[in-house]
Order: structure tokens, then sequence, then C-alpha cells
């Protein structure tokens, strides 16, 4: 058929273009919240989007089904929520992501183990991850109403009109707010790309504050979605050929600053739907495409790190937390629709949300470990024997009781 690859490479760059303006606002944030330099975090943007083509092409062209890759969003909100350990140490722990992503896929036991932790807990601590970052739209208007106005209320009209686009328009239009925001300065921010490669300092803080919740947040919002997507489209992923080389590409990006790629979620469904191709087993094309758009979409990270830098509203926060709304609901909705989760996940959810720095440890992992805390002790004493006293003149009574 003449021009047949045109259609699912249009929806292929689409894809591409969807997931990387939604996301990279987060992305930025994350980055420079642990310590990142600007140059450093615009080389962690570069060797994302380079892992992310390089390995969405390979699996798309081997495995001939429409599976696409994306950085962690989820984790990099996570990260946005840590206080820095240092850029080295966040670095060991990228790269030790990787190697418990690859181990997930190299043994099952592996996978059961992170499969084991409820998934309501771990909404829980997603969602109190976000929570701070999703009032920054809040109090951004409060602090510069005449810059974020325009940009919140174009967010809302399109999420009813066009919601696939209305993240990508709110963060165009807050690139225009810091370009007339920061007048010439916005011409210095035009930079060329370059990696910045750093040795890995891996700390046990940084283990446990950064790796251990990056892998449960990675696995639990990214990986196990992204295989349901495709399998509602009639799309078998393999998960070892996938987590080995989302694995291998987080471990090989983490030097120059890549926190961790995984299977895409949300926007998997694009390449995946009759839209890119009628004909099933073409469908592949437009993961093909999306992983090549992102080659090219590699170029443009310095440009963005220094816009970030140049304006005065932080209107870059303002976004990322307009399109970290979607994944907050979804996650409380996670966390509590079932009644016997909802208080391990409220613990989970709070302690998250505090913030709250132990040891040198991150509250993402003091949350994992309350809600973990929280469950066991009401599991154990769902099933007991309680002594019920009653009145004067009455006896005591022992009555068994499961919950």
């Amino acid at each position: 058929m003449e021009h047949s690859w045109m259609r699912p490479a249009s929806v292929g760059v689409t894809t591409a273009l969807v997931g990387f303006t939604s996301s990279v606002a987060v992305l930025i944030a994350g980055l420079s919240a642990v310590g990142a330099t600007p140059a450093e975090a615009s080389s962690g943007l570069l060797s994302l989007c380079l892992t992310v083509g390089v390995g969405t092409m390979l699996l798309a062209w081997r495995l001939r089904i429409p599976v696409t890759l994306a950085w962690s969003t989820p984790g990099a909100a996570l990260l946005a929520t840590q206080a820095s350990l240092g850029w080295p140490a966040a670095v060991g722990a990228f790269m030790l992501t990787g190697v418990l992503i690859c181990a997930v896929g190299l043994w099952p036991w592996l996978g059961r183990v992170v499969a084991a932790i409820p998934a309501a807990l771990a909404q829980g601590m997603l969602a109190g991850v976000l929570v701070p970052l999703c009032l920054v739209p809040v109090t951004g208007l409060a602090a510069a109403p005449w810059h974020v106005a325009p940009v919140v209320a174009l967010w809302i009209v399109l999420q009813r009109a066009a919601p696939r686009w209305a993240t990508p328009a709110a963060f165009a239009a807050g690139l225009v707010v810091i370009v007339l925001e920061a007048g010439p300065a916005a011409v210095d921010a035009a930079t060329a790309p370059s990696l910045v490669v750093v040795a890995p300092h891996l700390t046990w803080a940084a283990a446990a504050g950064i790796a251990v919740p990056l892998t449960v947040v990675t696995m639990a919002s990214q990986n196990v979605p992204g295989v349901a997507v495709l399998a509602s489209a009639g799309y078998r992923v393999p998960w070892r050929a996938a987590m080995l080389t989302t694995g291998a590409g987080t471990v090989l990006g983490a030097a120059a600053g890549g926190h961790a790629i995984n299977l895409a979620a949300i926007t998997a469904a694009l390449p995946a739907s009759p839209d890119a191709a009628p004909d099933p087993r073409r469908r592949w094309i437009a993961a093909f495409a999306a992983g090549a758009s992102y080659i090219v979409l590699a170029g443009t990270g310095a440009t963005l790190v220094g816009l970030s830098r140049a304006g005065t509203s932080e209107i870059l926060g303002v976004v990322a937390g307009l399109a970290l709304l979607p994944t907050l609901g979804a996650a409380l909705a996670g966390a509590f629709a079932h009644a016997e989760e909802r208080l391990p996940a409220a613990a989970a959810f709070v302690l998250a949300a505090s913030g709250t720095t132990l040891g040198g440890i991150g509250a993402a992992f003091w949350a994992l470990l309350a809600g973990l805390g929280v469950r066991a002790v009401m599991r154990a004493t769902s099933i007991g024997t309680f002594a019920l006293t009653l009145p004067p003149g009455g006896r005591n009574t022992v009555k068994t009781w499961r919950s």
C-alpha cells in the first residue's frame, strides 16, 4: 500500500510530542531537586530522550508490536520532593534502580516480592509525594496571578475540549510567559545539548530514599499499567525483554543523569490503537517513529532547562503541578478504593506528604515502611480473641471474630 507508513508514523510523532511536553517540566524539577546543576539537568534530559528513543526503536523493531518507552514521570515527581543528597549519590541511586529493574526481569521471585507490596500502599505513597507539587499552581496563582492564571485557564478549557493536548498547550503557554518575563535573557537560554558524565557514589541514604521507592513507583505506576494497556489492545509484551531493556537503559543513562526509563502507560494507547493503522501488524511502525522522535527532541533539553531558570514566576512548576493532577487523582482513587486498605494507605500518604527526612532518608521510604507496618498490625489483629466485659452482675464472655 502506497505510503502505508505515513499514518502510523504521524501517530508516533504525536505520541512522542505528547509524552515529552506533558512531563518535561516535572522531570526538570525532579533532577534539580536532587542536586543537578543546569548543565547536569539538561544532560539528564538528553540521556533520557536517547535511551527512551533507542530502547523504543529496538523493542518495536524486534518484537513487531507497538511497545513504547518513557521516562518515569511519577519517579521524577518523587525526586522533586527529595532533599538533595548530592548529585553523585543521586546518580548512584539511579544506577541501582536500573539494576533492580533488570533483576525483576531476570528472577521471577523478585518480581513477586515487588508485586507483594500492596498497590494501595504504593498509590498512597505516590499520592503523598504528588501533593506538594500539585499545590504549586495554587500558590502560583496567589503569587503571580497575571502570569499563572492564563496558563491554568488554558489547561482547564483544553481538559474539556482536547484533554490529550491540555498539558502540552499549558507547557507552550508557560514558555511564552517565561520568554516575555526574561526578555533578552531568554535568548541566552538557547544552548547546545551535551552529556555531563558523573561518577556515581551510592550511599545507604540514597539507596533507601531514592532507589527503592523509585523502583516501586516505576513498577507500580508505569511498567505494570503499560503491560495492561497493550494487553487490552491485544498485544503481549515479553516481560523479561521489556525489563532488561528498560533496566539496562536506566543503568546506561544514569551516569549522564537519567533517573529511570520504563514502559509507557498513558501514551502507550496511541500507537496501539486503530488510529495508528487498521492492521494491528503494522502499528509497530508508530512506536518506532515515536522512538525516533524522542531522539530528535533530545536536542531541546539544554534550552528548556535554561528557560526554566530564566523566568521569575516558577511557571514550569505550575505546569508540572497541572500535569500531575490526573496522576494524583488516580493515585488517591487507587489508595482508598478498598476499605480494608484505607488506614495503611492513609499512613503512607500522610508520611509521604509530610516530606519528613529521618536519618538522611527521604519520606517516601518511611511512608512505605509505615504503611506496611500499619497493615501488618491490622492483619495480625484481624483474627483475635477479645474479652468483652459485661456490666456488673454479668460474666465475661470471650468472643473470637474474623475480619
